[in-house]
């Protein structure tokens, strides 16, 4: 599917999110009241029953309105015959602006919008624009790779996604990157936490270097899964 030097000129990365504040009790009046009404269209999957509070701590880190980013993993492939490494770098910090702001310069350094590709499983739909709404929350002009994402057409966009890719224009259903790794043989991700507990183990253990550690899985197994699309090996880390 992809060429080895495309590959090799690709950023893959992934995000980890959480609710802006620990619990519904602690966030700020005018955002109570928009998520109440937010909340007022979400189901949990708990209980038939809308609870705004309990859909806070369950949902709100989803949504980059009433969520943060607390780490961000970019993943580069290199390659030397047969064999495939990969290097990863993580930013994290509980101040999102601070980590989010060594992002920004990365990737304002080493892109270029004539050569590289950025990489995420569902990124379009998830970690590209949430990567920017959150940036423009915390005063951060977008990078380079980024930015682009302003009036750009669709196909001037050098984004690649995992999950788009599987689709092949078919639009009807979600694909987890675990069970996309588990048809393609390759490790699961979640074999520590699952998205579904990120929120707990950030707000309730205050375990981020876990949470550290569950996102570079993510970008590992996002690699690993372009290198499969394009008959290519798994990467091993360096």
């Amino acid at each position: 599917m992809f060429s080895k030097e495309l590959i090799s000129k690709t950023l893959f990365l992934d995000i980890e999110t959480v609710s802006i504040s620990p619990d519904f009790s602690n966030l700020d009046d005018r955002l109570k009241d928009h998520w109440i009404r937010k909340s007022a269209g979400l189901k949990s999957g708990n209980t038939e029953e809308v609870n705004p509070e309990s859909l806070f701590s369950e949902k709100a880190g989803i949504f980059s309105e009433f969520g943060k980013i607390i780490c961000v993993s970019c993943g580069f492939l290199s390659f030397s015959g047969n064999d495939c490494r990969i290097k990863i770098k993580s930013f994290y910090n509980d101040e999102e602006k601070i980590l989010l702001s060594e992002f920004a310069n990365m990737l304002d350094n080493w892109f270029d919008p004539n050569a590289n590709f950025l990489c995420a499983h569902n990124g379009k739909e998830f970690d590209f624009p949430y990567l920017s709404r959150r940036m423009l929350v915390n005063r951060i002009s977008l990078p380079k790779g980024l930015r682009e994402l302003v009036n750009a057409k669709p196909w001037d966009v050098r984004h690649l996604d995992t999950m788009m890719l599987w689709k092949f224009g078919d639009y009807k259903a979600y694909t987890s990157l675990d069970l996309l790794s588990a048809i393609f043989g390759l490790p699961t991700p979640k074999d520590d936490i699952s998205g579904a507990q990120v929120g707990s183990v950030y707000w309730k253990e205050k375990d981020l270097d876990r949470i550290v550690k569950y996102c570079e899985k993510d970008v590992k197994a996002c690699a690993d899964l372009l290198l499969a699309y394009s008959g290519l090996q798994p990467s091993e880390s360096y």
